[in-house]
């Protein structure tokens, strides 16, 4: 489980990336790139856990497309460690043009009962091998891209999301897609 991180101690680091011009600037640098992405980690990871809190939900994650259409869960929030599926590719068959295109939009999908709901077989073989019984999916648009998926999942039953849980989730899919920490993602 990816609990929320220790305070950042690069932030207490007066004048960091103000240092003489006889540093090492490679090393200035790296310092610089490893606080903000220290940064990133903690704001992304607290939206998440505020995220699964509010909206009581067994797991919430955040999939980031590292190349198109394709990607992984790289942060998660948990309600117990034996729901993690931090590192999950997804099932790269299942989600094609279509679907980027969709989210690409501002598609939101809830899914109330993966067993009762009309969805392709793929997409619920896979829901079903992530132990996920109701599922909620936000995109979140970075400089008008697609640059990843905010989904909130509940594993133990069915859950109809109310309108006041998508608008949760929009909301921080916002947050997320104009923090600057996360605009710059790969730096």
């Amino acid at each position: 489980m990816n609990s929320s991180p220790t305070p950042n101690e690069f932030n207490n680091i007066p004048n960091l990336g103000k240092q003489p011009a006889s540093a090492d600037p490679g090393l200035q640098r790296f310092a610089l790139r490893l606080k903000t992405n220290l940064g990133r980690d903690t704001l992304i990871q607290k939206e998440l856990d505020q995220l699964r809190i509010k909206l009581q939900s067994d797991r919430v994650v955040l999939y980031y497309f590292y190349y198109q259409w394709k990607g992984q869960v790289t942060f998660e929030s948990l309600s117990n460690i034996t729901l993690s599926i931090y590192g999950s590719t997804g099932a790269d068959e299942c989600f094609n043009q279509n679907y980027a295109q969709s989210y690409q939009h501002g598609r939101i999908k809830a899914i109330a009962d993966i067993e009762t709901e009309p969805i392709h077989p793929c997409h619920q073989g896979f829901l079903r091998s992530l132990k996920i019984r109701a599922n909620l999916v936000v995109p979140v648009i970075v400089v008008n891209e697609l640059w990843g998926l905010l989904i909130a999942h509940h594993c133990q039953r069915p859950h109809v999301w109310n309108p006041s849980e998508v608008d949760l989730m929009k909301a921080t899919a916002e947050t997320l897609s104009t923090a600057p920490e996360i605009i710059n993602f790969n730096v």
